[in-house]
């Protein structure tokens, strides 16, 4: 399946799903740049006009994943909300990027699982930073959580999402709404101040 190009800025895109896709089926070492090329529907050379490496393809990538989990998180985010609802909106957001995204689900899981993660930590989206990180920041601040050092947050919320959303999307468990909420009412009860 080749994804069609419309301009330069469709090229760049075209380019970045295509190693979206064949990296879930192929993953990093299995993915080499003439089979992104083809399957994007470029010249191999014209990757290199966006990306000078593979190495810089795969983290700008990650940048761009995570900047579409942000902005699937932030979907009708209202400050005016109470703390605790903004905070379950956040997570079922998450939970539905995951589900209607899976190969960002399987990308993210193997990056963060990979030399990438290590080699390039600044390597993040800014939106994810100044939204995502800082809305958990400010609930540990402001006690809407115990005191928990904010390294530990990361891996109870996310990983208990990541962990759902592999259920469902294996058929091994389907998750009704009212089970997403029950989910999430764990982990609140979990990290919440008492």
């Amino acid at each position: 399946m080749n994804v069609q190009l419309q301009d330069t800025c469709g090229k760049r895109e075209a380019i970045l799903n295509s190693t979206l896709a064949l990296i879930k089926e192929h993953g990093f070492h299995g993915t080499p740049m003439s089979m992104i090329a083809k399957h994007a529907g470029v010249a191999a050379g014209t990757i290199y006009h966006y990306f000078d490496s593979k190495e810089t393809l795969i983290t700008e990538l990650f940048i761009h994943v995570k900047e579409r989990l942000a902005k699937a998180i932030l979907i009708n985010d209202n400050e005016a909300l109470p703390y605790k609802e903004r905070f379950f909106n956040f997570m079922i957001n998450q939970y539905y990027f995951y589900i209607e995204n899976p190969d960002a689900l399987v990308f993210l899981e193997q990056y963060l699982n990979s030399p990438f993660a290590k080699n390039y930590p600044e390597k993040d989206s800014q939106l994810f930073i100044d939204k995502v990180i800082t809305f958990f920041n400010y609930g540990i601040e402001n006690a809407y959580f115990r005191n928990i050092d904010s390294r530990l947050l990361v891996p109870t919320v996310k990983g208990t999402l990541v962990a759902a959303a592999n259920f469902q999307l294996s058929e091994y468990s389907a998750f009704s709404k009212e089970d997403l909420i029950e989910i999430i009412n764990i982990v609140w009860d979990g990290i919440k101040r008492q």
